[in-house]
């Protein structure tokens, strides 16, 4: 069982449902010593070779030795801008299939359907593809050409359902499904009655291997048409999280912040602008942050020509600043919130108006006067009167289904699991929980952040559960 139908949750039922890649012969990978050892073993499929072999001495963008694996062999020079084709070949080998289920909230694509539509992706088009399966491909058919090679987050969102429907795995998802609760189990206080009643509905998916003990039990409930709660119990030998990160924003912590015009969604001010209660006359909108949420939120108020006073804890030139790493050329939009954030502090007058950068701020309090009160690094205050505020310092995953909110899975178990600070504790070649076996983690949870490296992930669970 998974929980999450997002790209992560996608890419593995591609695998488990039978398709296995294979080095496609007479192809020439540009890392020759990867060359030399997919030649060496060229009859047996990726899932069954030793992909800590096959990874070893990759470098690029993740700390994954097996998300860089698979995303070279599904795209071998595209961090060099090249366009080289895959040196996958897939064959659909039904008898490698496992059987398994994907639930999800959404239709097939997770959280992408919860994004703004027009957002265009911090990700060039071609990165936020599945396998066997080519974005640019299939935005071909649409009669569409990417934007700076960038797509937006509507397109993204239905190709993911395509992708589903196109490969045939539809009958694989559960969409509209809530899960309340995985717990360990033993295998025997399972009662008779309900294996039955699954065993009816889906090919007699829950036969238990003889060996295992426990199973995870994995409670929650359906969303019907009309609305109702159908509440299930599922029993199952391996369970994936691939929930991702979206669900629960972060909160600041200080007074105040729970008042009605202190928001955690950059979707608010987006409301707030189409139902009019804030235009060009307001008083500005605060925007706490330094991330791309901020940065959206600052260009769709440029754009509305709605003043800002934008509140980030860095120094401008930090370093671990996305703007700082991201180039120039292809982010035009992030390099001008860039060069506004440096310009235009509030100690000097820049060339941009209707926004004010305070950078090493931070919020003490929210009055409800719409009064905020902000320190400086050397303890300063001031006060300014605000329309809104959007707290946007990124957000967490909601893990209160599993014991303990996951905590004791994670790296740090005194801490909250936190995809950039605090992931899950995983094998890096399995991508199975290190503190709990049959559990597996994928993409966000697992600290891959990125589409186009979280199916390395997905490559590690299908080639551990296909040796099980």
């Amino acid at each position: 069982v998974f929980l999450g139908n997002g790209p992560s949750g996608i890419c593995l039922s591609y695998l488990l449902s039978g398709y296995i890649p294979y080095f496609k012969r007479d192809s020439l990978h540009p890392h020759p010593i990867l060359q030399r050892k997919l030649e060496e073993a060229p009859d047996v499929s990726i899932l069954d070779q030793d992909l800590e072999y096959l990874s070893e001495g990759l470098e690029g963008r993740s700390h994954s030795p097996v998300a860089l694996l698979f995303d070279t062999l599904q795209r071998p020079d595209t961090d060099f801008g090249g366009t080289a084709e895959s040196v996958l070949t897939w064959w659909h080998e039904t008898n490698r299939a496992v059987p398994h289920l994907v639930l999800g909230r959404n239709a097939p694509g997770g959280a992408w359907h919860s994004i703004e539509g027009s957002m265009v992706t911090l990700s060039r088009g071609e990165w936020m593809g599945l396998p066997d399966l080519p974005f640019k491909d299939w935005l071909k058919q649409k009669r569409r050409g990417l934007r700076n090679n960038r797509a937006t987050a509507e397109d993204i969102a239905q190709y993911y359902q395509h992708y589903v429907m196109k490969k045939g795995l539809q009958k694989n998802f559960r969409c509209g499904t809530v899960v309340t609760s995985v717990r360990k189990v033993s295998a025997e206080s399972t009662s008779n009655h309900t294996q039955k009643d699954l065993q009816e509905n889906s090919d007699s998916l829950w036969n238990f291997n003889e060996k295992s003990a426990e199973v995870f039990q994995v409670d929650g409930f359906f969303k019907t048409v009309k609305g109702d709660k159908e509440p299930f119990s599922i029993y199952a030998e391996n369970v994936v999280l691939a929930t991702g990160t979206y669900d629960s924003p972060t909160w600041l912590g200080v007074k105040g912040e729970n008042l009605s015009y202190v928001h955690h969604q950059l979707s608010a001010l987006e409301e707030a602008v189409k139902s009019n209660s804030i235009g060009i006359m307001s008083d500005p909108v605060l925007i706490v942050g330094a991330g791309l949420t901020a940065a959206d939120a600052i260009l769709f108020a440029h754009h509305c020509n709605i003043p800002v006073i934008h509140v980030f804890r860095r120094r401008v030139s930090d370093p671990g600043l996305i703007f700082n790493q991201l180039p120039k050329m292809m982010y035009p939009e992030y390099h001008k919130v860039h060069q506004m954030m440096k310009e235009q502090s509030a100690a000097c007058a820049g060339p941009y108006e209707c926004y004010v950068s305070l950078p090493e701020h931070h919020v003490l309090s929210f009055g409800k006067d719409k009064k905020c009160i902000f320190q400086d690094k050397n303890g300063y205050q001031k006060v300014y009167k605000i329309s809104m505020a959007l707290v946007l310092t990124g957000s967490n995953p909601n893990l209160s289904f599993l014991p303990n909110n996951g905590i004791d899975l994670a790296m740090d178990s005194d801490q909250p699991v936190n995809p950039k600070r605090n992931p899950i504790d995983v094998d890096p070649f399995t991508y199975e929980c290190t503190q709990e076996k049959g559990l597996y983690a994928l993409g966000p949870l697992a600290g891959d952040n990125f589409v186009r490296f979280v199916q390395g992930g997905a490559l590690a669970v299908a080639s551990s559960l296909l040796k099980k």
